[in-house]
């Protein structure tokens, strides 16, 4: 019976009432030790028995938090025979998790998918409720993999119940509930059993602090509870603590020996807990004064402690000698060499370098298994035990790599520290300098990531060099540090070696386009050459393909964007590389935003948001989201638009700026978009793409203002910039700019026949309402309706309403009769959510459910739910149906 639970007992059974309806769910439960955390998990156990919901469990064991996938492994543990139904790459990296083979692969949170993927299988035979207690102590690619199931499941009938303390387990974006003290009349009704007279049952009532376990704990009349004194109350896990040392103290000595054999093995492999005792010359039948005491459960199958403090406080009520002298029989006990390891370590007490060649090897094996923050702390561990300083600042700079491979930026860069610490020679500390310059990139430092790794080439080999180099100048370019890549391209000038990439970027910083961009697109031919028509070249696992889409970005060459961001998008998907692919589909999104596909472009962003999220990086969201700034500013929604857009300090900001200058275009406010874009091309990041190419909106506004002069310095970066560059619709957009100053119709003529070339539909709709404007003026009314309805027709599709109402006004003044064509509930893009769309399209492709789910990391049975509301909004029933919509 519990006291006091009733509202967090009414959530538990929402949730399981929710999963037994067909949904999913996740729940955190957080309390402080002995608050009665696990007693919730027992009732929604026996709860779920009573049900027929599938229970799978799992417990956090502090001697495990650096063992990888400990947890996961407790978990999956009866149901590994399912894995066949997986995905391969999923189904591999199970395998690899429970030691039956496979690959694990090179992403942590692929192990996540595969729980996912496979919760939601048993949830096709019935209900599943997976309770994980202890989840503060679960080691971290456990930990990773279980929230990101529990984030992702939607329609399954599959939830997961986590119980933590409340410090550790970070679980953003699931619901939690914090367990409080039991009230005075609950406490009492706890008691009410026990037989104690009123002045002390009010004493353990007083001093227990309404925690359940102290009040079972204090009123056990065997034993004197512990009573607080002095002036500083003492926590109540500490007067628990106290009080089972207090306990413990009095048994045998054989007896605390095989309590703390028990406490140090930790595992619970019985058959290695039983060797090791045998070595000390103690057994099981030593524990039975420990389970009069209740402080233990000895069965056939396990020696378990009732409470992990009473594991604490054996473990720490005896003698550091004894501990040592415990950990070196389990050592030798142990038939597992991760283990072996582990009971090692924690038994030197000096420097030893076999045991920290042993650790690297621990953790490469579970590098291998994409515990990368496993690995990160086996490689610190072994860096603890290395003599030699320049070896130790090596192991460190490897903790350092993965620590921020495995999303702990800020240990990473605790570590680099210690390890440049220990180094005092330039040419050494290059190895660092790159593991540095990451770390502090991804913290958001990229200036000084920018700096510190041109200031460190001059000690690196030719080849490293180069890569440094390069790196610093794309940091540099993204954050405005213009000398860093002066400097980077000059030191690579000085080796005879020239990187086209960084020559090509510092030409662009001084607004040399002539020379920039071609250096920019020769590197693109000879990184990626499939992309440009040629025999095929560099593997797209290189890092100098991500540089090559990154200099077409910068080049603003839709088709080569386009290419590497869908080739890419199609890799990490087949690989099932989650972690990696936001950043990608935000490159993607914005060339579909480019291309007038817009809703694309949002179903690409809504899934890198939801992924973000779902991998515990919303840092990344504020970005993505910028990127649908421009759609909210075609459309005229400024209120999204402020929304949307970033800081204008970084990359991201700049995105928002522009869109914010397009928005007020659209609106009619020039004079803001001439203080926007002129104040923006004072500062640090004027050489971004965007405000160069942004210089159409401040042309078009200073001519709408009769300020012409305001417009030459603008028209002459941009059209520089389009012959330097040679895309087709740079080419038409300058030409546009060119004849809104000119009033020549060449200029206009010039610039449509540049849109052919080009897709950038909302660009030429503007050069078709600007040129029918510029008819009608010169009073040749019939000839402007044909382009003004083409831009009239482009702004509708578009959802351009500012710009519709501009081209619909100009047609009526030509004398035509304009009759606009609202958007409909018949329209099926409007009718259908980002996923839905997703999930449509790729059924119209002939996907299965199984494989649709595995391209979107989705289950299939929320592709099915996906499908269903789709059909019912479109008005069909099948598959077969889809063939007759238009979906583009």
């Amino acid at each position: 019976m519990l006291y006091g639970r009733a509202s967090e007992q009414a959530a538990i059974e929402e949730l399981v009432e929710a999963v037994r309806a067909g949904h999913s769910g996740g729940l955190v439960l957080r309390g402080e030790a002995g608050i009665g955390k696990s007693a919730l998990l027992d009732w929604a156990a026996k709860r779920c028995s009573d049900r027929e919901v599938r229970i799978l469990r799992a417990t956090g064991i502090e001697t495990e938090t650096d063992l990888a996938f400990a947890g996961l492994v407790q978990l999956l543990w009866p149901v590994q025979d399912r894995l066949d139904v997986l995905p391969a790459p999923q189904a591999d990296a199970l395998r690899a998790v429970l030691g039956s083979g496979g690959s694990a692969g090179q992403d942590r949170f692929l192990s996540g998918l595969a729980v996912m993927t496979l919760l939601a299988h048993l949830a096709d035979d019935g209900p599943v409720l997976c309770l994980v207690d202890d989840a503060h102590w679960l080691d971290q690619a456990s930990a990773d993999a279980l929230l990101f199931a529990a984030r992702r499941l939607t329609d399954e009938k599959a939830a997961l119940l986590f119980a933590a303390r409340e410090e550790g387990f970070a679980a953003s974006g699931l619901p939690e509930i914090r367990l409080s003290r039991l009230s005075r009349e609950d406490a009492a009704r706890v008691l009410q059993h026990r037989g104690l007279p009123p002045a002390e049952r009010d004493q353990v009532i007083d001093e227990s602090d309404g925690n359940p376990l102290a009040l079972m704990e204090f009123s056990d009349g065997r034993r004197r509870y512990y009573t607080a004194a002095g002036p500083i109350p003492i926590p109540i896990a500490d007067r628990v603590l106290s009080s089972y040392r207090s306990r413990i103290a009095l048994l045998p000595d054989r007896t605390r020996l095989m309590m703390l054999t028990a406490a140090a093995e930790g595992r619970g492999d019985l058959p290695m807990l039983l060797r090791a005792a045998a070595a000390l010359e103690v057994g099981p039948e030593d524990l039975a004064e420990a389970e009069e005491a209740r402080l233990v459960e000895v069965s056939a199958s396990a020696i378990t402690f009732r409470h992990p403090l009473i594991r604490t406080a054996a473990y720490q009520s005896a003698p550091l000698a004894r501990r040592i002298a415990v950990h070196r029989v389990l050592a030798d006990a142990a038939t597992d060499e991760d283990c072996r390891v582990r009971h090692r370590a924690a038994a030197a007490t000096s420097p030893d370098e076999d045991l920290a060649a042993a650790l690297t090897d621990a953790a490469e094996r579970a590098r291998g298994r994409a515990a990368f923050a496993a690995a990160a702390g086996l490689w610190e561990q072994a860096a603890a035990f290395t003599v030699s300083p320049l070896a130790r600042a090596a192991r460190l700079a490897r903790a350092a790599s993965l620590a921020l491979v495995s999303g702990h930026a800020d240990h990473a860069a605790d570590l680099v520290r210690q390890a440049e610490g220990l180094v005092d020679e330039p040419g050494r500390l290059v190895a660092l300098t790159e593991i540095r310059a990451a770390v502090e990139f991804e913290r958001g430092e990229g200036r000084p990531a920018a700096r510190i790794l041109v200031e460190r080439a001059t000690a690196a080999d030719p080849a490293r060099a180069v890569s440094m180099l390069r790196t610093a100048a794309g940091y540099a370019w993204l954050c405005g540090e213009v000398e860093v890549i002066r400097s980077a391209a000059a030191r690579l000038a000085g080796t005879g070696a020239p990187d086209p990439m960084v020559q090509g970027l510092a030409h662009l910083v001084d607004d040399d386009y002539a020379r920039g961009l071609p250096l920019l697109r020769q590197f693109v031919a000879q990184t990626v050459p499939e992309v440009t028509g040629r025999a095929p070249g560099a593997s797209p696992e290189d890092t100098t393909t991500q540089w090559a889409a990154f200099c077409a970005m910068v080049m603003a060459d839709d088709d080569t964007a386009a290419a590497l961001a869908t080739a890419e998008v199609a890799r990490l998907r087949r690989q099932s590389l989650v972690g990696a692919l936001p950043q990608v589909l935000q490159h993607l999104a914005g060339v579909q935003v480019q291309a007038g596909r817009h809703r694309d472009a949002e179903a690409s962003v809504a899934e890198a948001v939801q992924l973000a999220h779902d991998i515990g990086m919303p840092q990344r969201v504020t970005r993505l989201r910028a990127v649908l700034a421009r759609v909210a500013a075609i459309e005229g929604d400024e209120e999204r638009c402020l929304r949307l857009t970033g800081d204008p300090a970084d990359a991201g900001g700049v995105t928002g700026l522009a869109a914010l200058c397009l928005l007020d275009l659209g609106l009619g406010h020039y004079e803001r978009v001439l203080e926007r874009l002129e104040a923006a091309a004072r500062g640090p990041l004027r050489h971004l793409t965007v405000l160069v190419t942004a210089a159409a909106e401040q042309v078009e506004a200073a001519v709408r203002l009769n300020r012409p002069e305001r417009a030459e310095e603008p028209l002459h970066r941009l059209e520089a910039w389009a012959r330097a560059g040679g895309q087709p619709w740079a080419e038409a957009v300058s030409a546009r700019c060119r004849a809104l100053l000119s009033d020549d119709e060449d200029d206009y003529l010039r610039a449509l026949a540049a849109h052919q070339r080009a897709n950038r539909p909302f660009e030429q709709a503007r050069t078709e309402l600007a040129y029918g404007e510029w008819l009608r003026r010169v009073r040749r009314r019939s000839d402007a309706r044909a382009p003004l309805r083409a831009a009239l027709q482009t702004f509708e599709r578009l959802r351009a309403e500012p710009w519709r109402a501009r081209a619909e006004a100009e047609l009526k003044a030509t004398g035509e009769s304009v009759v606009v064509a609202q958007p409909t509930a018949a329209d099926p893009l409007e009718r259908l959510t980002p996923q839905e769309l997703q999930v449509v399209r790729l059924a119209m492709d002939g996907g299965t459910s199984r494989e649709i789910a595995a391209h979107l990391f989705l289950s299939p049975r929320t592709v099915e739910h996906h499908l269903y509301r789709a059909y019912r909004k479109l008005g069909i029933r099948s598959r077969r149906e889809l063939a007759r919509l238009d979906l583009t």
